[in-house]
């Protein structure tokens, strides 16, 4: 039988290929079916990133200020607008200082004469608040010097040991007053002298905070803290006598009231010296204003 020799050898036929419907017809197949998406304002991901890219721009150039000894206000403050913020801080040093030493007066002598734990550790306070008025007079006494990061950080450091060593007084003399079983008082002359001192030391606290704000100033914003404690513990002397006056078993509360402000105290001023001590030897060599 013979075969047909036009018969096509089907073990060399090519192998099939498959069109793309898209090229049949005479277009271009995408290269991209899946083109990357854009960034949108949409995208929650890319606004936490970009938010956290600007923060950190934001600390770096803080950082960076700091290195080179100035703080983070003189880049926000125009030069007349520091110099008019810092001499509205040292009338506001000079009133805190009169106040606080016509109350220390007024409460050491509460203090004497109705044996008050609270009223002594308003009084320590009073004079401790004078102190960090003074540092801050010193401070900013010298105008070149306003946005000095190291003037400020060893402003702070002294702060911070001013504090430890008055809480210790404070909470030694009311440890004592509760060992020996002191019970306060109640008068008039307390009363009025904690009200007093509550409001007055409250308001010097708030403005001292503004001005620290504006300044980026920690010291400032520490002799705030300082009047802030002194406010609370005028009024703790008006708490602790009223409940005494109507519940003389709590006798305790006037010495514990006293303990936990000067704890208080202590903390702030140990977190202090932690905070500004490397601070003050990292810019030791930008001296130059003086």
């Amino acid at each position: 039988m013979m075969t047909d020799s036009s018969a096509p050898d089907l073990s060399t036929a090519p192998n099939p290929t498959i069109l793309d419907p898209a090229a049949q017809s005479g277009q271009c197949a995408p290269t991209d079916q899946h083109p990357p998406k854009r960034r949108s304002q949409r995208d929650p991901f890319s606004m936490d990133q970009d938010q956290e890219m600007k923060i950190s721009e934001s600390v770096q150039f803080s950082d960076e200020f700091e290195n080179r000894g100035l703080l983070e206000s003189s880049t926000r403050l125009k030069p007349h607008e520091a110099q008019s913020y810092r001499k509205k801080a040292l009338w506001v040093s000079w009133a805190s200082i009169l106040v606080t030493i016509a109350l220390a007066v007024a409460a050491f002598t509460v203090s004497i004469m109705r044996h008050s734990a609270s009223a002594f550790g308003f009084a320590f306070d009073a004079v401790l608040d004078v102190l960090s008025s003074i540092i801050v007079l010193w401070r900013y006494s010298n105008a070149a010097a306003v946005h000095s990061a190291h003037r400020e950080y060893i402003a702070c450091v002294v702060l911070g040991v001013v504090f430890i060593l008055s809480s210790m007084c404070i909470v030694g003399k009311a440890i004592h007053d509760l060992a020996t079983k002191l019970l306060p008082e109640v008068g008039d002359f307390l009363f009025s002298v904690s009200i007093l001192s509550g409001i007055l030391c409250i308001i010097l606290a708030v403005v001292k905070f503004m001005l620290g704000r504006v300044l980026t100033s920690r010291a400032l914003i520490t002799d705030a803290f300082n009047s802030l404690v002194g406010g609370i513990m005028g009024f703790s002397i008006l708490i602790s006598a009223e409940v005494f006056k109507h519940h003389p078993n709590v006798w305790y509360l006037d010495g514990m009231t006293g303990v936990l402000i000067g704890l208080i105290i202590l903390a702030y001023g140990v977190k202090l010296l932690i905070d500004m001590v490397p601070r003050v030897r990292q810019t030791h060599n930008y001296e130059t204003f003086e």
